[in-house]
């Protein structure tokens, strides 16, 4: 008798799929997803270079994309996210986070607040089912709240870069938004939302449309953007530049065992607030102070950090764990983030044991390269 082999998983495709195959994408797996890692012609170091010195372009649908309505649905987010949807207004994001009861992070996402009665949510690819169904859970009887998934019902393309607005502006779209702000807007009859938030450091806006109509604005920022020396940019550039600026990586540098106090990411939770998904655990770890905490790491010679390697002090004893590390384009050495016993400093120097031997790296405080997110 024969076994059966299990199915293969079927990955989701981007609808810019055929775009990136055309373009001579490289693939990788990502959240379920089949994602462009990096393209013909320069590769990552090539994609990075142009958003940090003139714009790149990303496409970002993989992500998810949840919509809580009802006249709830303001109290609702509030009562089960980290942050406090009171302190913004329609027209305004924030970064928010879903704890489990320990602390730890479900997911990390932004909230965008629609109307007193919308939020548009933009979770992580591979954890949209597992919000969505937490969320839905969460919603108590005689609420007035919707929990709604349109996972893959729209495009989310990124454009980066310290030259984006003028290829946003060539095309008729709106550029003057405040960090963290969005406006709706419409492109030849296509409604769109073009949001200023962004994962790389730079300038740029997030533009988000129905999935069927991005093949088509995809190509008019491209031509848009090509005397500017536009490149599409993948998952390998998208990992760097992020990491350049210290930000947390959902299933590396945060997870349902690494808690926001160790993260560093307390700008993200509203301690006033009387309730929340994880207040109680959190509120307790704040009190007793964490053992380990996200620390910066810079090397002092040639070694390369990736995830997972261990972090030694000058006796040889494991005091932490890389959890994202990788070789900065911008500063051509290696850099990481770690999560490290609580007791080193910044300015100190330990160790990362690298292929069986050890590298030195100096503690250093994220972000890596000097953000221009928030220029004007």
């Amino acid at each position: 008798m024969t076994s059966q082999q299990p199915p293969k998983t079927t990955l989701r495709q981007s609808p810019l799929h055929q775009r990136h195959e055309a373009a001579g994408a490289k693939f990788a797996e990502f959240g379920g997803w089949s994602m462009p890692l990096e393209y013909a012609g320069g590769g990552v170091l090539a994609e990075h270079t142009a958003v940090r010195e003139s714009v790149g372009i990303f496409d970002v649908s993989h992500l998810g994309t949840v919509t809580v309505s009802g006249a709830d649905a303001i109290a609702f987010g509030n009562r089960v996210l980290t942050n406090d949807l009171d302190r913004i207004e329609a027209g305004k994001a924030q970064y928010t986070l879903l704890c489990n009861e320990s602390g730890g992070v479900v997911d990390d996402m932004i909230a965008y607040r629609k109307a007193d009665d919308e939020i548009f949510l933009v979770p992580n690819a591979g954890n949209t089912a597992t919000v969505v169904e937490i969320l839905s859970g969460a919603v108590r009887a005689g609420e007035d709240v919707t929990v709604d998934d349109q996972h893959g019902d729209f495009a989310i393309i990124a454009v980066q870069g310290p030259r984006s607005d003028e290829v946003l502006t060539a095309i008729g779209l709106p550029t003057e938004i405040d960090y963290m702000g969005f406006v709706d807007h419409e492109v030849d009859g296509v409604p769109l939302t073009v949001c200023r938030t962004g994962y790389t450091g730079e300038r740029g806006c997030e533009v988000v449309l129905p999935a069927a109509a991005a093949p088509e604005l995809w190509d008019r920022l491209l031509t848009a953007g090509e005397s500017l020396g536009i490149r599409p940019a993948g998952l390998g550039a998208r990992d760097t530049l992020r990491t350049e600026m210290g930000y947390s990586l959902h299933g590396q540098d945060i997870s349902p065992e690494i808690t926001p106090v160790q993260a560093r990411l307390g700008f993200a939770i509203a301690r006033k607030k009387p309730e929340f998904f994880g207040r109680e655990a959190l509120a307790a770890e704040r009190a007793a102070g964490p053992t380990r905490t996200a620390r910066g790491l810079r090397a002092a010679g040639r070694g390369i950090p990736r995830p997972g390697m261990s972090v030694v002090d000058a006796d040889g004893t494991e005091i932490g764990v890389v959890t994202s590390g990788t070789f900065s384009p911008t500063l051509k050495t290696g850099i990481a983030l770690a999560l490290i016993d609580t007791a080193h400093e910044v300015g100190e120097t330990v160790q990362v044991v690298v292929r069986n031997r050890t590298e030195p790296f100096e503690i250093v405080k994220p972000p890596f390269v000097n953000p221009e997110v928030r220029n004007s």
